[in-house]
């Protein structure tokens, strides 16, 4: 409902005019609002996928190369495996000294013990023994070798 403000007089002539009529600012202009929210779900949808990155590894290629599916427990071993002995149980880095008992903790309730090695092909073979050596000591029965086709980027 508009209020009634008080009759305005001025001394430039104008004294006739009567009452103003004052409107209250209740409402909430949506559009807007709405707007600026189109736009941040445009944004974050944009940009989402460029933040979601992985572990860069250059795997060795193979011509027999097939896909798993399902889930499955990464074991990946970066380029500096030498350096500074971490190695990645999924997205989660790990010290290649605790490397057994992470992994000896995440296979205790599955049924199939088996874990999937992505390597940089830069990696030397005593680097890859350590680490099969640790998976073994844990109790994984099947160590499956992760590589790209050759097609593959």
């Amino acid at each position: 409902m508009p209020k009634l403000g008080p009759a305005v007089s001025s001394a430039s002539g104008r004294a006739g005019r009567g009452r103003r009529v004052m409107t209250s600012l209740a409402e909430i202009n949506v559009v807007p609002l709405v707007d600026v929210m189109l736009v941040l779900l445009i944004i974050f949808m944009v940009a989402a996928p460029m933040i979601q990155r992985g572990i860069d590894v250059k795997l060795p290629q193979s011509r027999r190369a097939t896909s798993v599916t399902g889930e499955r427990v990464e074991i990946t071993l970066p380029d500096s495996i030498r350096r500074d002995a971490f190695v990645f149980v999924g997205k989660q880095q790990v010290k290649l000294k605790d490397l057994q008992e992470i992994v000896r903790q995440r296979m205790e309730g599955s049924a199939t013990k088996e874990v999937f090695l992505r390597g940089d092909s830069s990696v030397q073979y005593q680097d890859l023994m350590n680490v099969i050596d640790a998976l073994k000591a844990a109790g994984v029965q099947n160590i499956g070798m992760v590589a790209r086709m050759p097609s593959e980027r």
